[in-house]
């Protein structure tokens, strides 16, 4: 087993570049030393974060009790299925690099997922999404650790519970460790029809439309990077976590009272009849704009939903802080309420 070691402070393990130390740290090399060192730790009743690409994080600047685990695991396993593949792959894999592998392959499906940052275990927890497509599309089943039973179990997609930004992960938080996802992807020249607007006009294509893979990882990559979302070291804007808040569905009592307050806002209307609302215009439009500033941290320059840290000095109470602003005055202005996409580790919103 990997050596523990402690008081390491967790800041380069994160994307956002902030978190204080880790008591305990260990990396898990394989999924069976992952599965005996949570289990070993449970035992022993020591707490436990599973710690990832850190892309979607945002740990305490007290650091954290108890032990990290870091998953470093590798392998994707290949098999052809009824005109698809099966892809199996170890949740430590690096999630960009795998589409990468797919759009080369000519396996379709996960193409407008590029440049998202971190691993493939993170891809099913927040049922990961960006221009037209989430993982759930693609998923057919995730190998996990559960901690309350002691066992291992192959979740079916159904069993995942996956919606929104949202799986039964989410839900039920630190039972079960992901050890490897399973994704079936179509052997085609062309991709899934493309269903993002702004995808489609930096494509010259209309909705529904097909174009090749490497096309549309292409210009998705384009696009992130224009808002400062693809991982960059010369790039202060990419010292983020993403989009730190999910765009609001609301029910019909709420959605009313928005448009009460704001008529004619940008809207998309849900098919069970809620209504999602853009959390970057409501942001902007309560006084938050792009590049706005507090106490080290920032939002983007070039993406109202991302809040960063772009001197690399700024801490976790920085952040939240400047988060809470922006929650507390789209609330006053709106009546809606943000709620954060990172997970947060020793602070609360």
């Amino acid at each position: 087993m990997a050596d523990r070691l402690a008081d390491v402070r967790l800041a380069p393990y994160t994307t956002l570049r902030v978190g204080g130390p880790a008591q305990a740290y260990v990396e898990a090399r394989t999924q069976d030393e992952l599965v005996e060192i949570v289990a070993e730790a449970d035992r022993e009743g020591e707490p436990v974060l599973v710690l990832g690409g850190g892309s979607n994080i945002v740990v305490s600047d007290d650091g954290v009790e108890g032990l990290v685990v870091r998953v470093v695991t590798r392998g994707v396993d290949v098999a052809a299925e009824d005109g698809r593949v099966l892809v199996t792959a170890q949740a430590g894999e690096d999630w960009d690099a795998l589409v990468a592998r797919a759009v080369g392959e000519g396996w379709s499906g996960v193409e407008c997922l590029s440049g998202v940052p971190g691993l493939v275990g993170s891809t099913p927890i927040q049922n990961v999404g960006a221009y037209g497509q989430d993982v759930s599309q693609t998923i057919t089943s995730v190998r996990v650790y559960d901690r309350m039973t002691g066992e291992t179990a192959d979740l079916t997609a159904a069993q995942c519970g996956f919606a929104y930004r949202h799986s039964a992960f989410k839900q039920d938080p630190g039972r079960h460790v992901v050890l490897a996802v399973t994704y079936a992807l179509d052997l085609a020249e062309l991709s899934t029809p493309v269903a993002y607007q702004e995808l489609a006009a930096r494509l010259g294509v209309e909705i529904g439309e097909r174009v090749p893979p490497a096309d549309a990882r292409r210009a998705v990559l384009e696009l992130r990077r224009g808002k400062g979302m693809v991982l960059d070291p010369d790039d202060p804007d990419t010292r983020s976590a993403g989009s730190f808040f999910t765009n609001p569905v609301l029910g019909p009592a709420d959605a009313a009272e928005l448009e009460r307050r704001a008529p004619g806002h940008p809207r998309w209307d849900m098919p069970d009849g809620s209504v999602k609302v853009p959390a970057a215009w409501l942001i902007e439009n309560a006084g938050f704009p792009k590049g706005y500033e507090k106490g080290g941290a920032r939002i983007s320059t070039k993406h109202t939903l991302a809040l960063t840290n772009p001197s690399g000095e700024a801490g976790a109470g920085d952040l939240m802080a400047l988060a809470r602003e922006v929650r507390d005055g789209v609330r006053e202005k709106f009546g809606v309420i943000l709620v954060n996409e990172p997970v947060l580790v020793g602070v609360t919103l």
